[in-house]
């Protein structure tokens, strides 16, 4: 099956702006430590992976890496009305972000079918393996998507480590505060030797390798766990230690 066509980054008026003005902005400000950007391939399709710490995560990743990133974000970013939904959808589209409904299911499907276009037109795609944001800086057990995805599209993987974007916006904060973040582009993995994509075995493997990667980079404490609400009731908790599900 062939991955739906998607828009791809183009360095046009609004992705120069942001790159032009707030790159240096931000490393006057912030003065960010960026270690590893050699590592990320000068063209060719690749995977970003990174643990995932804060909202602004999305906007240090595209600042930090030597070529442009495309990533998904909720399609409401691109919806709204009225200066702050126009300003939502430019700076949105600036960043790269390709809009999707998020969910499981179906939607987590269209979801990777949208990062397979994004790297089969030959682009960088950041994803977060671990589904979304830790709250307790702990790292989460990695989704077998990014799996899937480099399998599938024979894409090299880049690790990530973000160390301190959680104190630059902490939950609940408003507006972002000047704190020391330090960001870490890992070796190349090439995910190949594991199988493939269709192998549920190859994808765990493969996302396993990943996190441990990252795992490295970042040098957080391990959950061990997924970073999702647990199962409700007896019959839920019963049926998910019985018959583990594979999370995407």
């Amino acid at each position: 099956m062939s991955a739906p066509s998607v828009k791809q980054v183009r360095q046009g008026p609004a992705y120069r702006i942001f790159r032009g003005i707030l790159k240096p902005l931000v490393r006057l400000v912030y003065r960010p430590k960026i270690l590893g950007a050699e590592h990320v391939p000068a063209s060719g399709p690749v995977i970003l992976a990174s643990n995932h710490l804060s909202f602004v995560d999305s906007v240090v990743i595209p600042l930090a890496s030597p070529r442009p990133v495309q990533f998904l974000a909720k399609s409401t970013y691109f919806t709204g009305t009225g200066f702050s939904g126009w300003l939502s959808r430019t700076f949105f589209g600036a960043i790269g972000a390709v809009p999707v409904e998020r969910g499981a299911g179906s939607q987590a499907q269209e979801a990777l079918d949208a990062g397979r276009g994004i790297l089969e037109g030959g682009n960088a795609f950041a994803l977060y393996p671990e589904g979304t944001r830790s709250l307790d800086g702990r790292l989460y057990r990695g989704r077998t998507g990014v799996a899937w995805l480099a399998l599938m599209t024979g894409a090299t993987v880049v690790p990530v480590g973000l160390i301190g974007t959680q104190e630059i916006q902490p939950v609940g904060a408003k507006l972002p505060r000047v704190r020391p973040v330090t960001v870490k582009f890992g070796a190349p993995i090439d995910v190949s030797r594991h199988g493939a994509a269709t192998s549920g075995r190859a994808r765990r493997q493969a996302t396993d390798e990943i996190m441990a990667a990252i795992h490295a980079l970042s040098g957080q404490e391990l959950a061990g766990v997924y970073n999702e609400a647990p199962p409700q009731g007896t019959l839920a908790k019963l049926a998910d230690k019985v018959v583990p599900r594979e999370r995407m």
